[in-house]
């Protein structure tokens, strides 16, 4: 048996999210639901801005939050990333390691600034996302730790880091060491803006074909440069064994290697879409780990997901996750 089910690398960021109105993107001319890299001014301007919203503060990422809703479930986890000797960095390090994720940020961190991510959430349940990676953009092998990919069932890579050279090499190599090691692999393209501006990067992520690809409609249409779900589908066979794809309120298309079926959503009131591709993915990696087939898998992961719309932030509240089990 191994050590972990799930290990991930990915970019380390302490989430700021705010509830706001459409018309706040309209007057900082933001680009609405998609994540948007941005310098320390820009940011500082944003959350000057934003004085007065209501907000909270977690430790997060993409990657983050998958592992630690993998850890809440009952996996047994290991994440790597990369955070500052700061009071921000300080705060990541407690609120993963209070999540019961094993990484590598107990040896002796850097100076600098840690990544922080300003998420604004508008009535529609969309979020829009401007993100200073700070330290977190070199993010690199340096970061990884070999043992513990070997030790694990699945190693999970974050497709943000595509938009940085050293993070990029670090998700090649930890996909390399996992496939000499016998680990499956799995992918998230994590936000449209990825596959628009950095898809050959994300080809090379890819190699000859991870194990698993998450990603959602609109990501899976600008891969294949089509509007039909079917067309994207098929593109995606080349660099994939299976995919899930998720479609909002029409469910997931899964794809487990040799049949393609739908998964139906749980029919629900959403208020807050920031984290939801995440938290699919964390159930769906946590029910591959336990027993589940790829179907059930796909069930738990949207009935998860659904759940976490329904409510502010990014993750469910640790005691959220046992009963979603049943």
């Amino acid at each position: 048996m191994n050590k972990y089910n799930v290990y991930a690398i990915g970019n380390a960021l302490v989430d700021m999210e705010f509830a706001i109105e459409d018309a706040f993107l309209n007057q900082m001319n933001i680009d609405k639901g998609v994540m948007t890299l941005v310098d320390t001014d820009q940011q500082q301007a944003l959350y000057e801005a934003l004085a007065g919203h209501s907000g909270k503060m977690a430790s997060g990422g993409s990657a983050a939050n998958t592992i630690i809703a993998v850890s809440h479930f009952g996996g047994k986890t290991f994440y790597s990333c990369k955070v500052a000797n700061d009071a921000a960095g300080d705060f990541y390090v407690q609120d993963l390691v209070a999540a019961g994720v094993d990484t590598n940020l107990h040896q002796e961190r850097e100076a600098g600034v840690s990544g922080k991510c300003i998420v604004m959430i508008t009535p529609d349940a969309e979020r829009t996302m401007h993100t200073h990676l700070g330290i977190s953009e070199t993010v690199s092998t340096a970061e990884l730790h070999p043992d513990a990919i070997a030790a694990s069932d699945y190693v999970y890579l974050e497709g943000y880091l595509v938009t940085s050279p050293s993070g990029r090499a670090a998700a090649i190599q930890a996909r390399q060491i996992a496939e000499q090691a016998g680990v499956k692999t799995a992918l998230t393209f994590s936000d449209p803006n990825m596959v628009r501006f950095f898809k050959d990067g994300l080809g090379e992520m890819l190699g000859g074909g991870v194990d698993l690809l998450f990603c959602n409609q609109e990501e899976a249409l600008t891969w294949a440069d089509t509007d039909s779900i079917e067309t994207a589908a098929d593109a995606l066979k080349a660099v994939c064994k299976r995919f899930a794809i998720t479609l909002g309120k029409q469910g997931a298309l899964l794809f487990d290697g040799s049949d393609t079926l739908q998964v139906p959503a749980t029919p629900v009131q959403a208020v807050d879409t920031n984290g939801a591709g995440d938290m699919f993915a964390g159930a769906f990696l946590y029910g591959l780990t336990h027993g589940y087939s790829f179907e059930q898998a796909g069930r738990l992961a949207t009935k998860a997901a659904a759940q976490l719309v329904t409510q502010f932030g990014p993750r469910l509240k640790p005691d959220q996750h046992k009963p979603l089990l049943g």
